[in-house]
């Protein structure tokens, strides 16, 4: 039996939507993709790697803040 990832799906389905053209999108086709993407971090947020992507990214905004 074949079993698929809901977020690996989502991953998927982004990617092949960010590659369309983006003078061809309408508002409905542009927030279709926004609730895609918010379903994917909800999704990947709280594994390992939605944890790295986190950390890495608290880690590049404490730098800006401290160096600025």
């Amino acid at each position: 039996m074949l079993t698929i990832n809901v977020a690996v799906l989502l991953a998927v389905i982004v990617v092949l939507r960010l590659r369309r053209r983006v003078q061809a999108r309408s508002r409905l086709d542009e927030k279709f993709t926004v609730v895609i993407v918010l379903a994917f971090g909800v999704l990947i947020a709280p594994t390992d790697f939605g944890q790295g992507i986190l950390s890495v990214l608290t880690q590049l905004v404490q730098g800006i803040s401290q160096s600025g």
